[in-house]
């Protein structure tokens, strides 16, 4: 008889997590530990040191709160992976987990509508360019997400056997379905303008002048198109494959789509593209490290104290155990 964590087919959940199940946890365990890391280090550079404030900077603060927020939720999604445990727990869980996975969708949206504005309207300052608007944008984000996943606090079914599994397949009411359903175009629709942006962008920078008559203008615009197109690429290798799932999962999960092999594989596909969105809480400070030149010059200052303090204590241990591995001879005529 196939087992399922503590859980047996004949009185509980059919579908499991087959050639994941062991990477799953090690996957998130290894996001965590960077994600904690990383985003540690940036909220210390953001938010205690003196950092110039700016549109930009207001949601990279916001960004990388949301990703510190996260990973936290990691270590319990590790713990109750395939075993159940306390309902409501696993649900406030989950649903932390999702409030700041879509607040750092959002953020990143907000980050390249402000680089839009600034490359492809550069004399105009629009009101969400400055801080004040910016910091109300963000408390707004935060709102409505939190907001629209109260309807799920509400929702305390059990009737399929999967829904007693923590971090799981589970089943959807219509009204649960329907939140699912919406959130994914509404993504969708995000991300084709995220998309226009930077074709924009990218438009723009082809056309500027960027040191006439040097020879290396050509290269140095080449690499400011390659960071440009950083965000793009991380938003898309995180999100897009995730939410290319979400759409038939989740009518699995209204029962829409019944047949067992279809939602065990909709599973793992969706466990798997879960794991990358996760994966963004490690890259986003990569997209700090460029798009901010306070943050750059702030890491490499540590890095180089780092490196010096390395070198320092390397030579005290060499010159340490050359003197004891020393033993002059003395002369006893």
């Amino acid at each position: 008889m196939f087992q399922e964590g503590n859980l047996t087919t004949n009185e509980s959940c059919q579908i499991h997590d087959g050639i994941l199940s062991p990477f799953l946890p090690i996957g998130y365990i290894f996001i965590c530990c960077i994600g904690l890391l990383c985003n540690t280090v940036t909220l210390y550079i953001f938010f205690l040191r003196r950092h110039a404030d700016s549109s930009m900077a207001v949601y990279m603060r916001h960004l990388a709160l949301a990703d510190t927020l996260l990973v936290m939720c990691l270590p319990l999604r590790v713990h109750y992976h395939n075993k159940e445990g306390p309902f409501f727990l696993c649900k406030v869980v989950g649903i932390f987990f999702y409030i700041n996975m879509y607040s750092s969708i959002l953020f990143l949206s907000l980050i390249s509508l402000d680089r839009y504005l600034k490359i492809i309207k550069p004399v105009w300052v629009f009101r969400i360019q400055k801080t004040k608007w910016s910091h109300m944008a963000s408390y707004v984000v935060w709102v409505i997400l939190i907001s629209g996943m109260i309807p799920f606090f509400s929702s305390n079914s059990q009737k399929h056997p999967c829904d007693k599994v923590c971090f799981h397949f589970h089943s959807k009411g219509p009204v649960g379905g329907t939140i699912n359903l919406t959130t994914v175009v509404l993504f969708l629709v995000f991300y084709v303008a995220f998309l226009c942006f930077y074709v924009k962008i990218t438009k723009k920078l082809k056309t500027m002048t960027m040191g006439n008559g040097d020879p290396k203008a050509q290269s140095r615009k080449k690499r400011v198109i390659i960071k440009t197109f950083l965000v793009p690429a991380i938003f898309t290798v995180c999100f897009l494959p995730y939410h290319a799932v979400r759409i038939p999962y989740v009518l699995a999960q209204l029962n829409v789509i019944g047949d067992l092999h279809s939602q065990q594989l909709l599973h793992i596909l969706n466990e798997s593209t879960l794991l990358l969105s996760a994966l963004n809480s490690c890259l986003d400070p990569i997209i700090y490290y460029f798009l901010s030149s306070s943050y750059r010059k702030t890491i490499l200052l540590v890095l180089k104290l780092f490196f010096l303090l390395s070198n320092h204590l390397s030579l005290s241990l060499y010159i340490y155990i050359s003197m004891k591995l020393y033993r002059p001879v003395h002369d006893t005529g």
